[in-house]
């Protein structure tokens, strides 16, 4: 590459986004050669790295390089087909040129008037994925519902929190706002937890209820009913129940038809959020024919991002995305039974989704010391760089999480991290 990088020039991107495709290429082609759990130690990268930016440019292969011998090793590889931690949020092929296209138009549409393009297809790729999954008509664009794609699930959560407390403060009078009250339960993510702190709920009007095993951890009817009859009683105004289909620590799914009757209604979450600024104001918007997302969320601004679902969706089909979620389910099934099969082992929790929560038994009755040795095996095993996994607390039993979802995983990779977890078990149980 001749000369210095220019701000915007076609040719100089085409010859960058070459060599950075073939850097992520590469870097795929060799992720299982890296460490799934970054080895390095806190404040590692300051020692590294210069104390200011550069005064003059360095050239690209200059920081291709930084990125490699300074950068990779300070990164967990989300991606890498070992990567048993969390739900990953998962790469592909379409999803990259997606999110190409989305950086190089770099658009902020806010409004349906800032790129009607942005606004319209993500109506339509949402109400395409809504029908994916079989939900009732009230949640289309069509009817009183549609979707719109939040930065985070936890901004999704603050969103609509916000919209219910709204609408019946506009009824009760906005004095009352202590006397709000959120039910949940004990497995309920803990994105809920902050969006009441954000949205004024008092902490002691927060009921998050108590689950076991007895329900598989879903939030039993009973005891939220019971809950909401106290809170009648005292005078308080009960308002949100925040259910969940597929907790984090294990996946247990709420049984919503018997929690209340499931609704979406836009229209509470515009009075919410709306803002209509003198530079803002356009006609499509005042004379209310299009959707203006930006009452739809926390910021004003916001991505193209229906381009990527809408390549992801095109370039591969309900069919293959259907067959690739059931393929993890699969190789979680599989795992699970490696478990059953080794007797020092317990399945702590159903499996539902792909998601498998075991433990180590330990030889003593003691339960901290069972803990103890999960927690030990926990790290044990990340510490190999082989795989990395996470643990969650159920029925206060410390429980090791096996997720499956990277878009890499194959089977042997599952059977190769059961391996790993059966050799550190071993060395563990030899120890006391």
């Amino acid at each position: 590459m001749e000369g210095e990088l220019k701000p915007m020039n076609a040719e100089q991107l085409r010859e960058c986004g070459h060599r950075m495709v073939d850097f992520i290429a590469d870097y795929y082609k060799d992720i299982e050669n890296f460490p799934v759990l970054s080895q390095v130690q806190p404040g590692y990268l300051r020692q590294l790295l210069p104390g200011s930016a550069p005064v003059h440019p360095d050239t690209l292969e200059d920081v291709l390089d930084d990125m490699q011998r300074k950068i990779l090793p300070g990164v967990t590889h989300w991606q890498s087909p070992n990567f048993f931690a969390y739900y990953p949020s998962n790469s592909s092929v379409a999803g990259f040129l997606g999110e190409m296209l989305s950086a190089g138009i770099n658009m902020v549409g806010f409004s349906w008037i800032t790129s009607p393009a942005a606004t319209e297809l993500e109506m339509i790729v949402l109400d395409w994925l809504a029908k994916a999954l079989n939900l009732p008509d009230d949640f289309l664009s069509t009817g009183r519902g549609g979707g719109v794609i939040q930065g985070t699930a936890s901004e999704a959560v603050l969103v609509v929190l916000l919209a219910a407390r709204d609408k019946v403060l506009r009824k009760i009078g906005k004095d009352a706002i202590g006397k709000l009250v959120v039910y949940s339960s004990d497995q309920t993510h803990s994105a809920l937890q902050k969006a009441c702190q954000i949205a004024g709920i008092h902490p002691d009007n927060c009921r998050v209820l108590k689950t076991d095993s007895s329900t598989d951890y879903a939030l039993s009817p009973e005891s939220l009913s019971e809950a909401i009859t106290h809170d009648l009683a005292i005078g308080l105004v009960p308002f949100f129940l925040c259910a969940t289909v597929g907790s984090t620590s294990s996946t247990a799914v709420d049984p919503l038809l018997a929690l209340g009757k499931i609704t979406k209604d836009r229209s509470a979450l515009i009075q919410s959020l709306s803002t209509n600024p003198e530079f803002l104001k356009n006609n499509a918007s005042e004379k209310n024919v299009v959707v203006d997302y930006k009452d739809w969320q926390i910021p004003l601004g916001r991505r193209f991002r229906s381009l990527k679902l809408w390549m992801v969706l095109r370039l591969y089909g309900l069919e293959n995305l259907q067959a690739y979620i059931r393929n993890h389910i699969k190789l979680a099934r599989d795992f699970e039974k490696l478990v059953a099969q080794d007797s020092r082992f317990e399945i702590v929790a159903p499996r539902k989704f792909s998601l498998v929560c075991f433990r180590l038994l330990s030889p003593q009755s003691d339960e901290d010391c069972a803990n103890k040795l999960n927690r030990d095996l926990l790290d044990a095993a990340n510490s190999t760089g082989k795989i990395y996994i996470s643990h969650t607390v159920l029925s206060n039993k410390y429980t090791l999480r096996f997720a499956v979802g990277a878009p890499l995983t194959e089977e042997r990779h599952v059977v190769d991290a059961w391996k790993v977890l059966q050799v550190e078990a071993s060395n563990l149980l030899r120890t006391l």
